[in-house]
């Protein structure tokens, strides 16, 4: 038997409109659709398809056993999570091995700050594994602000939100174009850091970019003290044109 295909599929920032051509084809003939969710979700990403997964498919829901209910620096958060993704690598391999493709449902791109990325390490080695690049979520965000986030030479860096205070300083001052992303409840740490980098009356937040809810505001002028998980912060590139 003929060994089958692990297709990461990036579905873009959740808008099904913006998913590749070659995305929206392999999820239209598929057979088996895996997606990961919190339990009792049904998963962000099987909700922005879910009018294109086949009648007949055979979904494969993978349950995180935890998200934020343990800081990640506890030794217990990656021993749960590496025997989540063990099981879950397992369940894609056999069906590989049975000769069955299988599609898994990706949020933007595979490759940036996905899940997946936890499976492909895992199964590369063992079966066909093919990934489907998608739209990113910052993609969407900076289109939604209606400005271009960087001009000529300037410098673009990526923060996660998660990061110490100190270190997302650092990060800001160093670049001309800032995107941060993971934010939630270290909105407030956030707004610290650019106020000390000097860039606080630069940022905007983007809540549900490309999705239903899509808004934009200066940072300055938001109320919240949180922000949904769904949501990035913007620092505009002011570079060289002509």
């Amino acid at each position: 038997m003929t060994m089958a295909t692990v297709y990461g599929l990036g579905l873009g920032p959740g808008d099904p409109d913006l998913m590749t051509v070659r995305a929206d084809r392999l999820l239209r003939g598929a057979r088996h659709v895996a997606f990961f969710r919190k339990a009792g979700c049904e998963g962000k990403a099987r909700s922005i398809v879910a009018d294109l997964i086949p009648a007949g498919a055979t979904e494969h829901p993978m349950e995180y056993p935890v998200t934020t209910e343990i800081p990640f620096d506890d030794p217990r958060y990656n021993e749960i999570l590496a025997a989540f993704y063990a099981d879950s690598t397992a369940r894609l391999k056999a069906l590989a091995e049975a000769g069955e493709d299988v599609v898994v449902l990706c949020e933007g791109d595979p490759f940036f700050y996905g899940s997946f990325m936890h499976l492909y390490t895992r199964l590369k080695d063992d079966v066909a594994v093919e990934v489907v690049p998608g739209i990113t979520g910052m993609s969407a965000a900076w289109t939604a602000s209606g400005a271009p986030i960087t001009w000529g030479d300037d410098v673009m860096s990526v923060l996660p939100g998660t990061l110490p205070e100190e270190v997302l300083v650092r990060g800001i001052k160093a670049a001309d174009a800032v995107v941060v992303m993971k934010m939630g409840r270290h909105l407030g740490k956030l707004r610290r850091a650019l106020l000390l980098a000097g860039r606080a009356e630069d940022a905007w937040i983007v809540e549900y970019a490309a999705m239903p809810g899509q808004t934009v505001t200066r940072l300055s002028d938001y109320p919240g003290r949180t922000a949904p998980y769904f949501s990035i912060v913007l620092v505009h590139g002011q570079g060289r044109r002509p």
